[in-house]
């Protein structure tokens, strides 16, 4: 999946753009709202996040010509202002979504998957699997080959979270906002000791090792012969 950053201002274009790459999605960035415009029509992408205040042609200008051009690229706007005048603004404009400044990251990335999951009209899944592990989003029950696999419910929310986005390094950041919903604490290993519980329960019984750690990036759930080979 290819996205698309409107952003002028260069350090939260930065944090953006990092967090896509490492959450598994291609990017393309436009500083302005030209290049954006520009960018969006000539470019193959799947989504694009588009801030308001922007040079050269604000947020409001850029979607309205997208949408007068036939072109159905799904946006998320980002920006700074939370009045409900802005917000009903940006949907009437041609908007998917509106998601406010400051932002948790992880909710920028669940919204770019709901997003997707409407364009494509994919039904969201009821089982998630990686190699031979199941987990059966209805009934939580967890499953390696025909073994069951009892966690916790703490637990079963980070697997899950992993199992949607297998084969994707995911950042400590990004576990510790999902999973635990406050920002990040550089000081605490609360992450490191829930995943060391984790594979004791998902690997140590197993020949094949399915969570592993990406040093000096964070953790990926895949199958081992996937793992070894990047």
């Amino acid at each position: 999946m290819k996205i698309l950053l409107v952003e002028d201002d260069a350090r939260t274009a930065d944090f953006i753009l990092k967090g896509l790459q490492q959450s598994g999605y291609t990017t393309v960035h436009a500083a302005d709202g030209r290049d954006g415009l520009f960018k969006a029509t000539t470019e193959s992408c799947d989504l694009a996040v588009v801030d308001i205040m922007l040079p050269g042609l604000d947020g409001f200008t850029l979607i309205e010509k997208l949408r007068a051009a036939g072109i159905k690229l799904p946006v998320i706007v980002l920006s700074a202002r939370s009045s409900v005048d802005d917000k009903i603004r940006a949907l009437q404009t041609g908007g998917d979504d509106y998601l406010v400044k400051p932002f948790s990251f992880s909710e920028l990335i669940a919204r770019i998957q709901a997003l997707l999951r409407r364009a494509s009209a994919t039904a969201e899944p009821s089982t998630l699997t990686v190699g031979d592990l199941s987990i059966d989003l209805l009934s939580r029950k967890v499953c390696r080959g025909s073994t069951r696999i009892d966690i916790q419910p703490l637990e079963f929310t980070l697997l899950e979270y992993l199992a949607r986005n297998a084969g994707r390094v995911v950042s400590k950041t990004m576990i510790m906002e999902h999973v635990w919903e406050y920002n990040f604490d550089p000081q605490t290993n609360i992450v490191e000791t829930r995943m060391c519980r984790l594979r004791e329960k998902l690997d140590k019984p197993f020949k094949e090792k399915l969570l592993h750690t990406v040093r000096g990036f964070g953790y990926v759930l895949e199958p081992e012969a996937d793992f070894r080979h990047r």
